[in-house]
C-alpha cells in the first residue's frame, strides 16, 4: 500500500463513519416520529399479498411507467441505484489497491457487463430526469409546474450526486484499463474501455477516482441524515414499507381507495353508541392523531408533484395541492417531535399531558410550532387553511398517481371529521345538506313519500321489494334518482331497459334512505352511520335467506355503487354492488338488449370519479356507448384512470365554488373542444355540474349532456320519447 492508499483509506474511512453514524441517527428520529401515530393493526394483514404488491409496485414501476419516457428513466435510476451500490462497495477496496474488486463476483464477467448497461443506461435515465425537472421549474415561463413548492434545491442535489457518482465509477473503470489492470473484455466493458483510451497511465487514478467516489456517496448520505424530511432522498428507502402498508394490497396499484377508513380511536374502529368524545379520538386534530401509517406517507413523499398535476382543485386555481398538503403535515410533525417525544401532547379534553420540568429543556420553536392549530388560517398560525381543506373533491386522482402510494383523501377526511364532529366548522351552506340528511332522509330535504313519483307515466309497473320475492336485482334509486328531474330520466331509462330486457328487478321505494355518502365524505361519520345501518338493516330484510351472490344490487349513481359495495361491508352489509352500465353492457353483450338506431351527432364520455377511479370501471360504459353509436367515441384528452372531475364529489355539491375557476366549467371546454354533440355520463352529479357548465357556456342548444343508459335507450327504442333538455338545477 503506497502512500495514496493510505491517505484515500483514511478519508475513506472517516468520512463513512460520519455518514453512518448520523444515518442511524437520522433513521431512529424517523422510526420515534413514526412510532408517535396511532395504532394501525389492520396494516399487518394478509403478509404474502403486501410482499407481492410490494415487489410488483417497485420493481415494475407500475405507476411510474404510466408517464412514458419519465417513468422507464426513473427505472434505470432506481435499478443503477441498487445494483450500482456494489459498485461504491467495490470503491472501499479500489482506495486500498488499484486492483482491487469486489470479492467472488467482482471478476466475474457477467458482473462487468451487467453493471456496465445498468451504468449507461442510468447515465442517460439521470440526464433525462434532470432535463424534466429543469423543463418542469416553477419559474419557467407560463403555466404552473407539478414541481411548485417543492424544495428544488434538494432535487437538484439529489440528480447531481447520482450523476457524478455514476461518471466516477466509468473513471475509475477507465484507469484501471488505462493502468492494465482491468479484468473485463471490450465486448462486456465497451464504455470503460474507451473511458480508458483516454485516460493517462496513472497508477495511482484508481485510489483517487474511487475515493473522490466515496466522498461523493457520503456527502449524499450526510446531507439526507441532517435533513430528514428530504423526502426526495429518504423515499427510495420510505417507498417499500410504505407501499407495503398501504391500505389494502390487493385492490389494483393505483385504485383510488374506493371506500374510506372507517373513523378509528386508538386503532379500534369507533362505535357511536358507545363513543365519548373525552376518551375518544374523533378524527384528527393534532398531528400526532394520525396513525403511524400517516406519519409513514408523510415522510414518504418524494414531492415529484404527481398528485398535483392531477388536481381538479389545484388546477383550477384552488389553494388544495395534495403534495402541499402533505408535506405540511410532514414538516410539522417532525418540528413537533421534540415536544411530542418529551412527553408533550394535549390529552382529548384538551390538557397538556407533560408536566413543566418536561418541557423545560424544549427548544421554543418547538413549543411554538406545538401551538399551532392543525386546521387554521395565516393568522391563525394553523398548518392546513380551511379553503385547503374544503376544496377536495375526494376524486381519488392524487391516490391513482403516487409512486408511493400515499393516502391523501383518507388524511383530508380525517381532518374534516374533526372539524365536522368536534369543532361544528365546516362550509355553511353544506350545514343545510346535513340537516336535510338527519331530518328528511335526503340532502335537497323532498318529502320522503314522493320517492316514487317517478316511476309515474311508464308503461309498465315497477314492482316494490315486498310485494314480490321473484327479484334478481334490487334497484337501487338513490336521492338523486328518485327527485331531481335530470336525474330522474335515468332512472325511467334504466327501468324501461331492464324491462324490455327481462331481467327481474324491484325498488324499496319510501323504504329506501340517503346511502350517506355526503355525510361521510364531509366528515359526518354519526350522520353517515346512522343513514347507512338504517340501510344495511332495510337491505339485510330484503335479501333475507339469500347468501352473498344472490344479493345484486343495481344503482345508477357511483357514490351509491361506492357506498353500498365498499363501505357498508364495514357495518355488515354483504351485498353484490354493479353499476347500472355494467348490468346494460352485459345485456346488449347477451342479445338481451339490441341498438337498432344509431345515435349520431358524435358522443364523448365523462367518467365519474367514483365510477372509474375508485372501483375501476372504465370499459363498460364505453362498450354500452360503442353499441349505441355504432362506432368510436371521441376521447376526451383526460379520460379513464385521469379523467378530470366535474367537481361535485366530497359533498362539494352542496358548497359555493369562490375560489378560482370552476371545476365543471374546466371540464365542459374540454368536453366541447371534441366537437361532440352529445356528453354522455354515468352519474347523476355529473350531469348536474356538465349540464351546468355547458349552460353557462350558453351551449345548451348545441351541447347536451346526458347519462349512458338514455343514449342506449334512444338507440334500443328510437320511438322511446325523451323528453326536453336536462336542465333542472340541484343543489348548490
Amino acid at each position: 500500500m503506497g502512500s495514496v492508499q493510505i491517505v484515500t483509506t483514511i478519508l475513506a474511512a472517516a468520512i463513512t463513519a460520519v455518514a453512518v453514524w448520523l444515518a442511524v441517527r437520522a433513521v431512529l428520529k424517523m422510526v420515534a416520529v413514526i412510532r408517535l401515530g396511532q395504532p394501525a393493526p389492520e396494516r399487518f394483514t394478509d403478509k404474502v399479498a403486501r410482499a407481492r404488491t410490494m415487489l410488483v409496485e417497485t420493481a415494475g414501476h407500475t405507476r411510474m411507467l404510466k408517464w412514458g419516457v419519465v417513468g422507464a428513466a426513473h427505472w434505470f435510476v432506481m435499478v443503477g441505484f441498487v445494483v450500482l451500490s456494489l459498485l461504491v462497495l467495490e470503491a472501499y477496496f479500489e482506495v486500498v489497491t488499484t486492483d482491487g474488486g469486489l470479492p467472488i463476483i467482482g471478476h466475474w464477467t457477467i458482473f462487468g457487463l451487467v453493471t456496465e448497461i445498468i451504468g449507461v443506461l442510468g447515465l442517460v435515465g439521470i440526464l433525462v430526469l434532470m432535463a424534466i425537472r429543469l423543463r418542469n421549474r416553477p419559474t419557467r415561463p407560463g403555466g404552473r409546474s407539478r414541481f411548485t413548492g417543492s424544495t428544488m434545491w434538494q432535487g437538484y442535489f439529489v440528480e447531481w450526486i447520482v450523476l457524478l457518482v455514476l461518471i466516477f465509477g466509468f473513471v475509475i473503470r477507465g484507469f484501471k484499463v488505462a493502468t492494465d489492470h482491468f479484468e473485463f473484455p471490450f465486448w462486456a466493458t465497451p464504455v470503460s474501455h474507451a473511458v480508458g483510451a483516454v485516460l493517462p497511465d496513472w497508477a495511482d487514478g484508481v485510489s483517487v477516482a474511487a475515493v473522490i467516489k466515496i466522498v461523493i456517496s457520503m456527502t449524499w448520505l450526510i446531507v439526507i441524515s441532517l435533513n430528514v424530511t428530504m423526502g426526495v432522498a429518504w423515499h427510495r428507502f420510505l417507498a417499500f414499507p410504505n407501499i407495503f402498508f398501504k391500505r389494502e394490497p390487493t385492490k389494483p396499484a393505483g385504485s383510488g381507495l374506493g371506500a374510506l377508513r372507517p373513523m378509528t380511536s386508538q386503532g379500534k374502529p369507533l362505535d357511536f353508541e358507545e363513543a365519548d368524545p373525552e376518551k375518544d379520538q374523533f378524527g384528527v386534530a393534532h398531528v400526532e392523531q394520525f396513525s403511524w401509517k400517516g406519519l409513514l406517507d408523510f415522510s414518504t413523499c418524494t414531492e415529484c408533484g404527481r398528485c398535483q398535476s392531477q388536481c381538479p382543485a389545484w388546477n383550477t386555481g384552488k389553494p388544495l395541492s395534495p403534495k402541499l398538503l402533505i408535506l405540511s403535515l410532514r414538516d410539522h410533525a417532525y418540528a413537533k417531535a421534540p415536544y411530542l417525544l418529551a412527553g408533550g401532547g394535549k390529552d382529548l379534553t384538551g390538557e397538556e399531558k407533560a408536566t413543566q420540568a418536561q418541557l423545560a429543556h424544549l427548544d421554543v420553536l418547538a413549543l411554538a410550532e406545538a401551538d399551532k392549530p392543525l386546521i387554521g388560517t395565516a393568522e391563525e398560525g394553523g398548518v392546513i387553511d380551511p379553503d385547503v381543506l374544503w376544496s377536495c373533491t375526494t376524486c381519488g386522482a392524487c391516490v391513482e398517481q403516487c409512486p408511493v402510494d400515499i393516502e391523501h383523501v383518507d388524511h383530508i377526511v380525517d381532518m374534516r371529521r374533526y372539524q365536522v364532529l368536534i369543532e361544528s366548522s365546516f362550509p355553511s351552506e353544506a350545514g343545510v345538506m346535513l340537516r336535510n340528511l338527519e331530518n328528511k332522509g335526503n340532502p335537497w330535504g323532498a318529502p320522503q313519500n314522493t320517492r316514487e313519483d317517478w316511476t309515474k307515466g311508464l308503461d309498465f309497473e315497477v314492482p316494490r321489494v315486498g310485494e314480490v320475492d321473484d327479484f334478481e336485482y334490487l334497484f337501487w334509486v338513490g336521492c338523486a334518482g328518485a327527485f331531481e328531474d335530470r336525474a330522474k330520466k335515468t332512472t325511467r331509462a334504466v327501468a324501461t331497459l331492464l324491462n324490455e330486457a327481462g331481467v327481474k328487478f324491484a325498488i324499496l321505494g319510501e323504504g329506501e334512505t340517503c346511502s350517506g355518502d355526503p355525510a361521510r365524505r364531509i366528515g359526518n361519520e354519526f350522520v353517515f352511520q346512522m343513514l347507512a345501518q338504517q340501510n344495511v338493516e332495510t337491505l339485510n330484510e330484503a335479501f333475507e335467506g339469500r347468501d352473498k351472490a344472490k344479493r345484486k344490487i343495481v344503482a345508477t349513481c357511483p357514490h351509491c355503487f361506492n357506498t353500498l359495495g365498499n363501505e357498508y361491508g364495514q357495518l355488515g352489509g354483504e351485498f353484490e354492488v354493479v353499476h347500472h352500465t355494467q348490468l346494460l353492457a352485459h345485456l346488449v353483450a347477451t342479445g338481451k338488449l339490441t341498438p337498432v338506431q344509431p345515435v349520431d351527432g358524435g358522443v364523448t364520455y365523462h367518467d365519474p370519479c367514483y365510477l372509474g377511479r375508485h372501483n375501476r370501471v372504465f370499459a363498460a360504459p364505453r362498450e354500452v356507448l360503442g353499441d349505441a353509436i355504432a362506432g368510436d367515441l371521441t376521447e376526451m384528452p383526460r379520460n379513464s384512470e385521469r379523467s378530470f372531475c366535474c367537481g361535485a364529489g366530497g359533498a362539494r355539491m352542496w358548497m359555493e365554488e369562490k375560489i378560482g375557476k370552476r371545476i365543471n366549467v374546466d371540464r365542459v371546454e374540454e368536453a366541447m373542444a371534441t366537437g361532440a354533440k352529445t356528453v354522455a355520463v354515468g352519474c347523476p352529479f355529473c350531469s348536474t355540474m356538465l349540464s351546468d357548465g355547458v349552460n353557462g357556456k350558453g351551449a345548451g342548444e348545441q351541447v347536451e349532456v346526458i347519462d349512458v343508459a338514455s343514449v342506449l335507450l334512444r338507440s334500443v327504442k328510437p320511438e322511446q320519447p325523451q323528453g326536453g333538455k336536462e336542465t333542472a338545477p340541484i343543489g348548490g
